[in-house]
């Protein structure tokens, strides 16, 4: 990993204001996909548990963090309905791949509502969902609840993960393979999605032979 892009040296260098800009930019900025997510939030955990770099209380910087969580993805909604149909007209550049609007189209379309809270856990798609959202013009209520719910389910809930698990010496002395392990995991909620779907599909095409 480009040591600008390692967790443990954004968070070293710019600390917790850092944290917020990055979190910020990566839920909503069309140029925040490449930004590390998942992994930030982690680091940010274990190094709160070590009281390196970052020496404010847990809960406070779980409360910021979701709040630069969800105003990121109210600027991507925000966004998305100003000029969504521009942005799917618009040419692959070296910061912008209409691969990932589609492949985040694809999501919304999915699972509707709830890929609001869903797409937290997916990287890259966590950035143009509430992009899409805003296109496709999802009543601005409910986009603004499951905004809240998936902003604070991601933030506080990794977060508080790698400061528990941050204080365990195994992790601690792995955290290169952990912070790999966490965006497998991140696709886990898709995946149990799409089981959901194939049973449901199943039992509806039993059902009418």
């Amino acid at each position: 990993m480009p040591s600008f892009l390692d967790p443990q040296h954004l968070i070293s260098t710019f600390g917790l204001i850092g944290i917020l800009a990055i979190v910020f930019a990566e839920s909503g900025l069309l140029i925040g996909f490449f930004l590390p997510g998942d992994s930030l939030l982690f680091t940010t955990g274990l190094l709160v548990a070590d009281g390196t770099y970052l020496h404010q209380p847990l809960w406070l910087i779980c409360l910021l963090v979701s709040i630069a969580a969800v105003l990121g993805d109210q600027f991507g909604y925000l966004f998305g309905r100003r000029f969504g149909p521009a942005l799917f007209r618009r040419p692959d550049s070296r910061l912008f791949k209409q691969e990932n609007l589609t492949r985040a189209r694809g999501f919304f379309e999915r699972y509707g509502a709830r890929s609001i809270v869903l797409a937290r856990f997916v990287p890259i798609v966590r950035t143009f969902t509430p992009i899409v959202a805003g296109a496709s013009h999802m009543h601005y209520r409910t986009f603004l609840i499951y905004n809240v719910i998936g902003g604070m389910l991601w933030s506080c809930g990794v977060t508080t993960l790698g400061y528990f698990l941050g204080q365990v010496a195994f992790v601690r002395s792995n955290i290169e393979l952990i912070l790999i392990g966490i965006v497998v995991v991140s696709v886990v909620p898709v995946a149990v999605e799409l089981l959901r779907a194939r049973r449901r599909s199943r039992s509806a095409q039993a059902e009418q032979h």
